[in-house]
Formats: structure tokens, sequence, C-alpha cells
């Protein structure tokens, strides 16, 4: 799960890290002072405050020329769609800056691009200046950003016009709307959007059609407001008797249930032209507690996860997913040192894609929840992250400091240029083949 966005102050703490493999706790990292130097702040950015909730509230106009690019053809797998989709990719990474690429690797709130605002409910001035500073490669969108149908298109409409005015790769616009329990919109009546209800229900169900048809209409109601990216589905196998927080957001405590259902929402968000994100691998469905408060664990060996829990991102391999999300679980019998999955090479390279096969973009969970700030800066989180093998750190404590962070491992030689590229690539591809507009 994402995690409740979590607000930092913007002072960076300055700095940059050394990586060893797995072994990236916060005593380990050696700070290297020639490139200490390098904070970045964000000049010349007015607040957004939000409106009282009773009040009426004024938003921008929709600015002109989006990004909605014509991707006609982007997803018939063929070998020329394919070919073209690597060149426009590849020709935009070669005309990026060190600077634009280190962004791009990022999804941040939109209150990470404006100082010193806990809600934002529109896209103005503050916002396009915070963009302009750091042109990120995502926006992640919460209940509390959400007022209403009118206000929320409005919002994201600004939002891709100043990428599109800019000059930028167009942004992925996410939210987290599972349905059930866990949804951003379908949770407010106002947007009268129909809630498809827990997966642990479709999961009883067993109908693969039904599953299929409650991605369809997420997708449905997600994309005239704006939204190009949901966080979803869930891929955990439950266990009921050990797990306290995925018993109705996951489809079943059987793998090969999950995997069926995994399959038909991935093929539905896909079908609606909705990008989708499977989670949270390497599978959460047996881990007490909660990594929004603190580290969580699951006490499988290799084969045991193997054997249940890659069940159903398997299937949403092969249902085409382009994104997939590893979680902050700590995994004692496999990776040493009380390293989160999010963060060890183990899982992000040696599991997801070397042993399933992925080639596809990892996204970690939330950055800000206690399961790694307990442990780890935000900058060193999201270094460690990229050296993992992950392609997007998701919603850092503090985006400013991971984004200085990250370029600060890559002048000390802590990451290369050649790292960066990779994720950046990956994330282009996706946004050729399924936004278009590079």
């Amino acid at each position: 799960m994402l995690g409740k966005p979590t607000f930092a102050p913007y002072p960076c703490k300055g700095g940059s890290m050394g990586i060893t493999t797995d072994f990236v706790t916060r005593r380990r990292f050696l700070w290297l002072g020639a490139v200490a130097a390098g904070t970045l702040a964000l000049g010349g950015c007015e607040a957004e405050s939000a409106p009282p909730a009773s009040a009426p509230t004024a938003f921008d106009e929709p600015a002109d020329g989006g990004v909605s690019g014509d991707s006609s053809g982007a997803r018939d797998g063929s070998p020329d769609s394919i070919a073209a989709v690597d060149e426009a990719a590849a020709a935009r990474l070669s005309a990026m800056t060190l600077e634009q690429k280190v962004a791009q690797l990022f999804i941040v709130a939109p209150e990470a691009l404006v100082e010193d605002v806990s809600q934002v409910t529109q896209a103005g001035d503050a916002t396009h200046a915070g963009l302009t500073a750091w042109p990120v490669g995502g926006i992640v969108y919460f209940a509390q950003n959400l007022i209403d149908p009118d206000q929320a298109t409005a919002m994201l409409a600004n939002m891709k016009g100043f990428y599109s005015e800019d000059g930028n790769v167009p942004p992925f616009l996410g939210v987290d709307e599972e349905g059930g329990t866990v949804v951003r919109v379908a949770g407010n009546e106002v947007f009268a959007a129909p809630n498809v209800g827990d997966a642990s229900a479709l999961g009883a169900a067993a109908d693969e059609a039904a599953a299929k048809e409650a991605a369809e209409q997420i997708a449905d109601y997600l994309a005239p407001l704006g939204f190009n990216l949901d966080f979803a589905p869930v891929c955990d196998v439950v266990d009921p008797l050990r797990s306290d927080t995925m018993g109705l957001r996951s489809f079943s405590s059987d793998a090969n249930v999950c995997a069926a259902m995994v399959k038909a929402e991935v093929q539905g968000f896909l079908g609606a032209g909705m990008l989708c994100c499977a989670k949270h691998f390497p599978g959460i469905g047996s881990a007490p507690g909660d990594s929004h408060t603190g580290a969580v664990a699951v006490e499988k060996t290799a084969e045991e996860l193997a054997a249940v829990d890659f069940v159903p991102f398997k299937a949403a391999i092969e249902a085409g997913v382009p994104m997939i999300m590893v979680g902050h679980v700590d995994l004692p019998n496999i990776v040493e040192g009380a390293v989160p999955a999010s963060l060890s090479s183990a899982v992000a390279q040696g599991m997801l894609r070397d042993t399933l096969g992925f080639t596809g973009i990892i996204v970690t969970d939330s950055l800000a929840m206690g399961a790694i700030t307990d442990r780890y800066s935000a900058a060193e989180a999201a270094v460690a992250a990229l050296a993992a093998g992950c392609d997007i750190p998701l919603m850092p404590e503090s985006f400013p400091e991971a984004y200085q962070g990250v370029l600060d491992a890559v002048a000390a030689g802590a990451l290369t240029e050649e790292r960066i590229d990779e994720s950046v690539l990956r994330i282009l591809r996706a946004k050729q083949q399924y936004i278009g507009g590079l």
C-alpha cells in the first residue's frame, strides 16, 4: 500500500553516501565530505494553501496543450511498434540532462513541490515553479487533494499543461484506487463513482469476469479526471492468521485464486488504457503489523515465497503489467542485515528481474513509511533503492533531500549515470507506450 502522505521540512541534510550491497542501514553509510556541500532549495515558490472546506474555491483554468500525445499502435506488441517506442524513448533520454533524468525517477505527492504547504488542491503558480525546478516523473494524489470532479479535473489538466508548456516529459498522474477500503475517489460521494468493493469479495466469488469489469470501472471514472496510473491490483496472498492489514485488500489466501483475479484486473486496466501497478512484491500477505508504522517481517524461505507469493506476480507479468511495487518487508531468512525488500538487490534484481524475468518498471512502496524512515534518511533510502535495482523511489520523506542525495551519489561514484539511464529508459518506454507525447 502507499503510505499516508508525510510532508517533511524542506531543509536538506546534505551529503552523499557509499552503498554496500543490501547492508544499507544508516550506521553503515559513509558520508562523503567531498560532495556534501550540495543542497537544493525551491526558490521563488509561493505557498498554495488549501481553501476552507466550506468556502467556494477558485481554480486555474485548464491549461492548453496537454500531454496526451498520440500513442495509437504503440501497444500492439508488433516489432515495428516496439522499435518505434524504443527509438522515441532513446531519443528523449539522449536529450536530457542528469538533473532532468534524476527528477524523472521520482513520483511524489503534490505537496512535495510546494514549500510549507500540507494540502494542495490546485495546480497554480507555486506548483508550476516547483515543476520548473524539479520536473518529476509523476505525481500521486490522495483523498485530501481531491475535492470534487471539477476541481480535480482542473488541477490535473493544469498539471499536464505545465509539463507541456515547459517541454518536459509527460507525467504519470497516479492514485491509490483499489476498491473497497482503499479508495481516494470512490470514497468521496461527491464524485458519484462506484466503489467496486473489496478484493476479498471478488476473490471469494472467483469470478474473473467480475474482476476484469471492476478494473474497467475504476479506469472509466479515473481517466476522465485526468489520471493515467492506478496503484493496483494487490497481489498479496493473505495469511489470515498472521496479517492484520491485508484481509480485505487481498483476493484470497489461495495463490491460484489471487493469480486469476490479478491477471483479470491487469487485463481490465490495460484494456481501458490505464497504467497499473501490481503490489507488494515479494508478498506481504503473511506479515504481521503495518509497514506504515515500522518494520515488518515475513519469515518465509525463498522456496516458500516462490511456491505461493510469487504466483500472482507471475500472472501479472504474463498479463503485461507495466509496473510492480516492492514492499518494505524484511526477509530475515533470505536477506541479511534487516534490510527491507525495497532496498535489497537480492529482491528487486535477484528475484523480480532475474528469477521472474520482469523487464518493466520497479517502484518502491512509499519511502515516507515508518519501515523506512525509522532506519534511513530520505537520501539514503532513495540511493539504496536505485542501487538495489528499483527504478522509482516513491514519495520520499523529503523529496529535495532524496533528489540531491541521488545527484551526490552519482557525483561520488556510488551510483553511475548509466545506472540512472537504465531506469529512466524504462520509464520513458512506458510513457511512450501508454501516454505518448515524448
